[in-house]
């Protein structure tokens, strides 16, 4: 399905973006009794100004080359998809790169951060103490594409990171021969809200009490999903502006933003109806996954 073509609106800032962009939600599993709360997520504080008012959500960054002289992307074609991470993922052996997560202090709980992703200020694994302006967990994907395949059976074959990076935010201008096309670098932030759940009961002995909705309470399996939807051209123009007349969440000379209100009403119902723990307390994980 083409999202571009079923879309009538969309809740991303940008009206020409109407890419699908999925990641799980953190639920807090109660070491008194068992019981799930789902983490509600909150707003990026650095979005200020053009981009409020929010409902959690995700930020989602398209980048260029940060290191060599290419600074060209191409940008996707309709259909296209690609994944990143690894949902079986319980230790550190076979760590997937550019999945992190960051333990905010209290003063950065508005900035969300600071400095680069997947830094040594983050960890692969979820927190191991109670962090006092949330968590931010950052998913990075692949910027090289094979320029044939718009998905693969595994939806990663078909894309590669580039070689000799140690910090995939900052992925430079070379590509792998079998996957010769640099393609924006797609990273998302998202900003889950943890304070209610600090208590340092539920944290003693460097345990945590989070685990992910589809059973992980390692943190090492997060990943996320994407599906292209850009409308026409409107991708490429803005990434042929960045550093002139485009720029990080300002790229109104090139984008159309439209307000906060109308992006949040264009969120839809919840489709599968049953209780997801925002208001109530569940006995499992929705849909009865089991945490490993």
């Amino acid at each position: 399905m083409d999202p571009a073509k079923e879309a009538s609106c969309t809740s991303c800032i940008y009206t020409e973006d109407k890419s699908n962009y999925w990641t799980a939600s953190i639920y807090f599993r109660s070491p008194e009794n068992g019981t799930f709360k789902r983490v509600p997520q909150m707003a990026n504080g650095r979005l200020n100004g053009t981009l409020l008012p929010q409902e959690g959500g995700l930020t989602v960054y398209y980048m260029r080359p940060f290191s060599g002289t290419n600074k060209q992307t191409v940008v996707f074609k309709p259909g296209f998809r690609m994944f990143a991470g690894e949902p079986s993922l319980r230790s550190k052996e076979g760590v997937y790169p550019g999945i992190c997560h960051r333990c905010l202090a209290a003063s950065e709980r508005i900035m969300g951060g600071s400095g680069a992703p997947c830094d040594r200020n983050d960890t692969p694994e979820f927190p191991n103490k109670p962090c006092p302006g949330g968590i931010r967990a950052t998913v990075i994907f692949p910027s090289c594409w094979d320029g044939v395949n718009l998905d693969s059976p595994d939806h990663r074959s078909h894309v590669a990171y580039a070689p000799g990076t140690d910090n995939y935010a900052l992925a430079g201008d070379k590509c792998p021969s079998s996957h010769p096309i640099r393609i924006p670098q797609v990273m998302y932030e998202i900003m889950y809200d943890t304070t209610p759940f600090n208590d340092p009961k539920y944290w003693e002995d460097g345990k945590q009490p989070l685990v992910y909705s589809f059973g992980d309470s390692t943190g090492y399996g997060a990943h996320g999903d994407y599906l292209f939807g850009w409308e026409g051209d409107a991708l490429q123009k803005a990434m042929d502006a960045l550093g002139t007349d485009c720029g990080s969440e300002d790229c109104t000379r090139i984008l159309k933003i439209q307000d906060g209100p109308d992006a949040i009403g264009c969120t839809k119902p919840q489709q599968a109806v049953e209780d997801i723990g925002t208001d109530s307390w569940l006995k499992e994980l929705p849909g009865g996954i089991p945490v490993s």
